[in-house]
């Protein structure tokens, strides 16, 4: 019963059929044969409402609210035009500024298109004006995007949190010193990019030690909402929840004080972040009652004690798991993805001893190289559609390097853990 679900699940989603209907509707057939309809009935009733109703899963809306009303305010203007002054002389130094900003704005944001297209709206202009070349520049946007899903407030870890029951807070932590080298990556792809080919970068006019320390001033209000938000977080004074809410009070602050937030951006800002977290919670809905039947099925038990038996070390295992991901990400939605395969690989993972910690943020990463490969490249086909005047193909080819920076991070990640647990340990008692 379990693997027929799971193949009919497939089934419904490549025949177009809404991922969270798709879950919820085999789970609730399925739970319905194994346990009777009045079961399957009671299931689809409890976990609908207890998951719309969860004080736990405001997180989202409030985090998506946060990122859609950031964009609005021009967060990320100040944060490129101060990594500009700092390093736009150097060689393929304004795609390096685009890098970080990004990431900068991605300690704002959680949502990968969001953060792409927020920084290209300032990037782009300024790596066109210096002739910088297209593939360059879209690429760099695109992976750069990337980081918005990793660095918190990711909405890659509170779905993953939410999947596995762990602390949104300690997984949100896990992604920054992660966010912080994939950052650093992307920066040694783009120089070793223009050593070997000059023509895709021109230099910049060098700014004086004056202007850099005045634009200093510029990333001030996005550092103070930052350190407001996950310094809450870490230092035990808010609740995941709670630093939702500060955030997007925070944003707001900021968004009227800098007058770029409008009557207009605000209500624009929160009709889109409903249509998302709308998307989202159907997804959770569906992915709740689909687990629910999958345990009855016993599929992530039986599936755990076969590997457990295997004569192979743990390793392996957790290679073919990541290339798994890796391979299912060419063909779907990474939250889609996320919902559908963490609940069964994640347990299997983790009686092999690994940290569930650990196992989150390298599947993070993992899957999101999807957002920038063919044929879903979600993030990309999003760019594509902004700039118009860029072929789609151009992108892909342009974000291909920066894959190759996101499997050097899980080669380094898997050879050292503590990048991703140091700072979770220490929130974490004992």
């Amino acid at each position: 019963m379990g693997l027929i679900g799971i193949v009919v699940v497939f089934v419904f989603i490549f025949l177009n059929m809404p991922i969270g209907i798709s879950m919820a509707l085999v789970g609730f057939i399925g739970l319905g044969i194994v346990r009777g309809m009045e079961g399957g009935l009671n299931i689809l009733a409890i976990d609908a409402f207890r998951t719309s109703a969860s004080y736990t899963f405001c997180v989202i809306p409030l985090f998506v609210s946060m990122g859609f009303l950031a964009s609005q305010t021009g967060l990320s203007d100040g944060a490129f035009e101060a990594i500009h002054k700092w390093i736009g002389h150097w060689r393929g130094g304004l795609a390096m500024a685009t890098s970080g900003a990004c990431a900068m704005f991605a300690a704002i944001c959680g949502g990968a298109l969001a953060t792409a297209t927020t920084v290209a709206a300032v990037a782009l202009p300024q790596m066109r004006k210096y002739h910088y070349d297209d593939k360059l520049s879209l690429g760099v946007l695109a992976a750069g995007g990337n980081l918005g899903f990793l660095i918190p407030p990711s909405m890659g870890f509170m779905l993953y949190a939410i999947i596995t029951n762990q602390s949104i807070g300690i997984l949100f932590i896990s992604g920054v010193l992660p966010g912080i080298l994939l950052t650093l990556l992307f920066m040694v792809t783009i120089w070793i990019l223009c050593r070997i080919n000059p023509e895709l970068a021109q230099p910049s006019p060098r700014a004086s030690w004056k202007e850099r320390f005045v634009s200093t001033r510029l990333t001030i209000p996005s550092i103070i909402l930052i350190i407001l938000v996950l310094g809450g977080i870490y230092a035990g004074f808010f609740t995941p929840t709670e630093a939702g809410a500060v955030g997007v009070f925070g944003v707001i602050v900021i968004g009227l004080a800098n007058r770029r937030l409008t009557w207009q951006g605000f209500i624009s800002a929160l009709r889109e972040s409903a249509k998302l977290y709308g998307m989202v919670f159907l997804l959770i809905i569906g992915t709740m009652i689909y687990s629910r039947f999958l345990v009855v099925t016993e599929i992530p038990m039986l599936l755990s004690e076969t590997i457990a038996v295997l004569d192979v070390s743990p390793y392996v295992i957790l290679v073919i798991a990541l290339i798994f991901f890796i391979l299912i990400g060419f063909i779907m939605d990474i939250m889609a993805m996320l919902m559908l395969t963490v609940p069964i690989l994640h347990p299997v993972l983790v009686s092999l001893g690994f940290d569930p910690v650990w196992l989150a943020t390298l599947t993070i990463i993992t899957v999101l190289m999807g957002h920038i490969t063919p044929p879903v490249g979600m993030v990309v086909f999003g760019l594509a559609g902004y700039v118009r005047d860029v072929p789609v193909y151009t992108i892909f080819r342009g974000a291909f390097p920066f894959l190759g920076s996101m499997l050097v991070c899980l080669v380094i990640l898997i050879a050292f853990p503590q990048i991703a647990l140091f700072l979770p340990n220490m929130m974490r008692p004992g």
